[in-house]
């Protein structure tokens, strides 16, 4: 992300930004405040119904379900609904949602930069140089992707390049795609969870009054645990799940050369590790590629950037160009390449994640937030043990509704830090809470934001690679058991609030001030 001090700032104005909305005048509904989560409930099920029961996965369809929502959830509204309609614009105009949304454009386009260079053909002849196979490959790809997230700090930038990068590379030696998408998430979700400079670590740690530095290592021995428990569940997985190789030795002899932008990748994390912007790291790492594409022969500027214009355009003598072509064919006509296609792929999820946000607004403004923490807070959280599993799976149900990870910890983390003050736990305990579950969480539902990221760079590989078939896609339905990490991080918390295990209170240790971020 941005170098520290400029992450801090950003990420305060996110939080007095979700402060103003709760204590400004709220949305009145029919019902009550528990009616405001009304369009967040019906996009959930509309989810389920969709991806699970009809085994549809498609994006396109669950952002339809998002505006049904929003308009269903309009007709509970009190009033002449201009507040409601006002808070679906506030919602889409929420940094947090373009964070991730920047995020995903920039990766998107430097992982099929990459693609169109040979980098997966690349990793399979390291794969067979070094003996990786199909079993080992998911889980050497998890420790890899785990890895690159912590150092880069964005699970779903990870998400997205090696989704387009190591997960045709697995399947194309035979791992199971199933473990290959799991596999890739898992190493999200360790990043998301343990980087430094992920938004989710930021956000845990400032809101529980807690120091970054405290909080990353206070948090290493619950992920080392996880991170322990799913490499050995990838091993064992793999050596009993398995895709089908492709037969074409042309294919499978794979290409050295393409390993070149492993210089690209280092570029990219060196870059974020000394601090700069994500956006800037990647840019770096996105000339870089393209330079090496150029200079080794390995993809043309054509095929990085093709304009496709008709006879009879203005400027069809500049045809002479490298990435302008003249085409007879009317449907041909448009733009394509690496930039192109990177990032086309995901506006139909960036429709659908200013949607989300702008539901889970509403659900703000209407106090359904305020209604669940009174409940817990009165009903469920009565004794420390109950008080910490109460925060544990109170992280995960709004998780479950707000599908961006960072939006949906913004949300729920004055509910952790009252909960847990009440009962003086430690603001690296709550704050070791609120990260790990919200990080687990945001890549295992089906209709996930870091699910449906790496889907949208799944789905386009039947058109990118003429060995792919359609059986290769793997839904977000399918994936959601394999995320290991992530399940297990979950488990490592619901066991820790139960028993006690590595439970601190406020007397046993002193957080540092927050401005030392």
């Amino acid at each position: 992300m941005s170098s520290s001090g400029d992450e801090h700032d950003e990420v305060s104005e996110e939080l007095a930004e979700a402060e103003r909305a709760r204590s400004e005048s709220h949305i009145q509904f029919h019902g009550g405040k528990w009616m405001s989560t009304i369009p967040i409930l019906f996009f959930i099920v509309w989810a389920i119904v969709q991806s699970a029961l009809l085994r549809i996965s498609d994006t396109t369809g669950l952002a339809i379900g998002m505006l049904v929502a929003l308009v269903v959830g309009m007709f509970f509204a009190k009033g002449d609904w201009k507040r409601y309609a006002n808070t679906i614009f506030e919602g889409m105009t929420q940094r947090v949602a373009a964070t991730a949304i920047v995020a995903w454009l920039w990766a998107g386009m430097f992982a099929q930069v990459l693609q169109d260079g040979g980098f997966v053909t690349g990793l399979v002849w390291a794969a067979d140089a070094l003996s990786v196979g199909a079993a080992l490959f998911p889980a050497a790809t998890f420790i890899l992707a785990a890895l690159l997230a912590t150092g880069i700090g964005t699970g779903y930038g990870t998400t997205v390049a090696f989704a387009g990068l190591f997960f045709p590379a697995g399947v194309l030696i035979g791992a199971s795609p199933v473990l290959m998408f799991g596999s890739i998430l898992s190493g999200a979700v360790f990043g998301d969870n343990l980087a430094p400079v992920s938004d989710t670590t930021i956000v845990s740690a400032v809101t529980q009054d807690s120091d970054i530095g405290g909080v990353v290592s206070s948090r290493f021995k619950y992920a080392i645990v996880a991170a322990v428990l799913a490499f050995a569940g990838y091993i064992l997985a793999g050596s009993s799940m398995s895709g089908n190789p492709v037969s074409s030795q042309n294919v499978l002899q794979g290409d050295p050369l393409g390993l070149v932008h492993l210089v690209s990748m280092g570029i990219v994390i060196a870059t974020a590790i000394r601090g700069r912007h994500i956006v800037e790291a990647i840019s770096w790492g996105l000339i870089a590629a393209m330079v090496f594409n150029l200079v080794f022969g390995l993809a043309s500027v054509g095929t990085m950037l093709l304009f496709k214009a008709p006879p009879d355009a203005p400027l069809s003598g500049l045809s002479f160009l490298p990435f302008v072509e003249i085409v007879q064919n009317a449907d041909q006509v448009g733009v394509s390449g690496s930039l192109y296609t990177g990032a086309s792929g995901f506006f139909p999820l960036i429709v659908l994640t200013l949607l989300i946000v702008s539901g889970a607004r509403i659900m703000i403004r209407g106090g359904g937030f305020e209604a669940i923490q009174e409940f817990l807070l009165s009903k469920v959280a009565t004794s420390v043990r109950r008080a910490e599993t109460t925060m544990v799976l109170g992280t995960a149900m709004v998780n479950a509704m707000i599908t961006i990870n960072t939006a949906a910890e913004i949300a729920i983390a004055p509910y952790i830090s009252r909960i847990g003050k009440r009962f003086n736990v430690n603001g690296y305990r709550r704050a070791n809470i609120l990260d790990a579950n919200t990080s687990a969480m945001g890549y295992i539902f089906p209709w996930g934001g870091g699910v449906l990221v790496g889907y949208a760079q799944i789905e386009q590989m039947p058109q990118q690679f003429d060995w792919f078939t359609p059986e290769m896609v793997v839904s977000p339905v399918q994936v959601w058991p394999f995320v290991f990490h992530g399940w297990f991080l979950f488990g490592v918390f619901v066991v820790a609030a139960l028993t006690g295990f590595g439970l601190e209170y406020t007397s046993d240790r002193r957080s540092e001030e927050v401005a030392r971020v």
